[in-house]
Order: C-alpha cells, then structure tokens, then sequence
C-alpha cells in the first residue's frame, strides 16, 4: 500500500510541475507580448519627439532674431554719455 500511495504521490507532484511549467510558459508569453506593445510605443514616441525637436530648431532658424532688450539703467547711461 505504500508503493501505491508513494506512485500517487509521484503522479500528483508530476502534474503540478506540469501544470506550472505551462503557467512558466504562458507568463512568459504574456510578458514578452506586452515588451514588445511597450518598445513599439516607445519607438514611436521617440520619432514624433524627434520630429518635434527637427520641427522646432527650423523655426527657430528661420525666426529673425529678435534686438536686445536694454535696461532702464543702460538707456539713462547712454542718455548722460557725452556725444
């Protein structure tokens, strides 16, 4: 009776590993899925920052550039300054 209850034991602890092998590989899947959704919404984030980033130093070249703020200090200076 031993040997019968010791092969029942075997069995059952045979098919719980079973079982968490598949849950192993079902995991796996669903994590290498949800890496790959991740780095494809990063990759396009990264493009549209990058054509953002392009879209804004063309502006900026092409923006003439604005004079120079003086101060109230540096027009009063200038306003004493013999000529």
């Amino acid at each position: 009776m031993t040997s019968e209850k010791s092969i029942e034991q075997r069995m059952l602890a045979a098919a719980k590993k079973a079982k968490r092998e598949q849950e192993a590989i079902v995991a796996l899947k669903e994590y290498q899925t949800e890496k790959a959704r991740v780095d494809a919404n990063t990759v396009r984030l990264r493009a549209l920052r990058l054509e953002k980033e392009a879209a804004d130093a063309k502006a900026a070249a092409e923006k003439p550039p604005e004079p120079k703020k003086t101060s109230k200090a540096a027009k009063a200076a200038r306003s004493r300054a013999p000529a």
